[in-house]
């Protein structure tokens, strides 16, 4: 229990990172751990006109693989489906709003940010 405590004290840490790296890097932090009967999406932001749904993952090193490798179809799936959720629920006209889905790598202290990571995949999840 202890260790699974840990994990998730530290996964919030490097998303607080993430969202200090986009803020220095211009983007406007909308929401964070958005949850949906999908997923939960780390970050929400906005760049100009754009809405930016961020998957933050992190590595201690990349032994097992960089943070990427862990951002599955499915997962692309699933958070593709929260961010149309999102979209009904707050109301947004998609056609007024460009969607990009990033994500941001964390290995021990180095952050790497992939804008366009994925592109829109709501196929259907059972």
């Amino acid at each position: 229990m202890q260790n699974k405590l840990n994990k998730r004290k530290i996964g919030q840490d490097k998303e607080k990172l993430a969202c200090e790296y986009l803020k220095e890097n211009g983007l406007e932090i909308i929401e964070t751990n958005y949850r949906t009967v999908y997923e939960e999406i780390d970050i929400i932001a906005k760049e100009d006109n754009t809405l930016v749904f961020v998957e933050v993952k992190y590595r201690n090193n990349d032994k097992c693989g960089t943070p990427f490798e862990s951002i599955s179809i499915n997962k692309q799936r699933k958070i593709s489906l929260g961010a149309v959720a999102y979209i009904k629920n707050k109301h947004l006209i998609p056609d007024n709003t460009s969607i990009r889905f990033d994500a941001i790598g964390i290995t021990g202290d180095n952050i790497i940010h992939i804008k366009n990571a994925f592109e829109f995949n709501a196929t259907f999840i059972r």
